[in-house]
């Protein structure tokens, strides 16, 4: 297990640093707001004395658009967590139901990339299985971008699917589930102390849809971490030792996760969605038959516009989850 005392001094400066960086990123933005809140009083002054038709119309567009960006810095402003401005790592795992719980583990790794990709974050599959039919056993994705874990953090969680299978010759409506859990990334800078005498790395093939494709060497890395029973895996590369270095990032970002948790348990409970990951347990359901609804079960949320979602807009939930209180769940005590 990582050792408790992991912060030197080292990291304690580097804290600082970011700490410095952080609160620069809320006051500047702050700032900004506030000088544009004054510009648009000005204007609105000055029209009092007399109809500007253009003057109105540029202060009627700046009005409309301050008050988006209000709301954005308000639920920015939510991200209080400690880890909360780091990169994330998404982890998606189809629950029981062969094809069809893969295939829609499947379409919620589309829908998170294309949610990255609208916000403009960079995203890496980090590993991922194939189904033996169709869709995915599971992946792990990489997301890169200010505060990706802190609005990704509310997705953790299981997520169903109900829905007329189109693997079912009869056309019967099936329920399906899928986990997702999200990790901080760590920096590099930050030292977990893992011994080698602590892993046991095994190498294999890799998993492909066949043909030329398909990985002649064992290229692919499995690492377990023998104290914590903790196990990554990584198969996307062609070089072993670039699986390998993948697969220990992902290791150290789980034991980070583990100890962060380790360390606040005496502060406050975990939160429920994370603690209690069991496939009874869903925030989210998304139903396309008989009726078309996204509904999340923590803040009642619902959106029946289901193919706009799965397009990547989850925004409404995730906003909706931190104004009811989920974004101070990590913050520091």
């Amino acid at each position: 297990m990582a050792d408790p005392g992991f912060w030197n001094n080292q990291e304690k400066a580097q804290a600082t640093l970011q700490e410095v960086k952080t609160l620069r990123n809320w006051i500047d933005p702050y700032d900004k707001l506030n000088r544009r809140v004054d510009s648009a009083l000005e204007l609105d002054e000055l029209l009092q004395d007399g109809s500007e038709p253009e003057m109105e119309r540029d202060l009627d567009a700046e009005s409309s658009q301050l008050r988006d960006d209000l709301d954005s810095f308000e639920v920015k402003s939510l991200l209080r967590g400690p880890d909360d401005f780091r990169d994330a790592q998404l982890e998606i795992s189809a629950g029981a139901g062969g094809t069809e719980a893969q295939d829609w583990a499947q379409m919620l790794m589309r829908m998170y990339v294309r949610w990255a990709e609208r916000r403009g974050f960079e995203v890496s599959v980090l590993d991922e299985s194939e189904g033996e039919e169709a869709g995915i056993k599971g992946a792990v994705l990489e997301i890169r971008g200010a505060y990706a874990y802190g609005f990704l953090r509310p997705e953790t969680g299981v997520h169903r699917l109900v829905r007329i299978s189109p693997f079912d010759a009869n056309a019967r409506r099936h329920t399906s589930f899928a986990s997702v859990f999200v990790y901080p990334v760590v920096n590099e800078e930050i030292n977990i102390d893992i011994r080698d005498e602590d892993l046991r790395v095994d190498v294999y093939r890799a998993s492909g849809a066949g043909g030329q494709h398909v990985n002649k060497t064992s290229s692919a890395v499995r690492i377990t971490h023998i104290p914590t029973g903790t196990v990554v895996a990584s198969q996307q590369e062609r070089s072993q030792f670039k699986n390998k270095s993948t697969a220990m990032k992902m290791l150290k970002n789980k034991l980070y996760q583990a100890e962060i948790e380790r360390r606040e348990a005496h502060k406050a409970e975990l939160d429920a969605t994370k603690s209690d990951v069991s496939f009874g347990s869903q925030i989210r359901s998304y139903v396309f038959q008989p009726y078309t609804m996204v509904n999340d079960h923590r803040t009642e949320l619902k959106i029946p516009d289901v193919q706009k979602v799965m397009d990547g807009w989850i925004d409404p939930f995730i906003e909706a989850y931190l104004k009811q209180g989920g974004g101070s769940t990590t913050a520091a005590a």
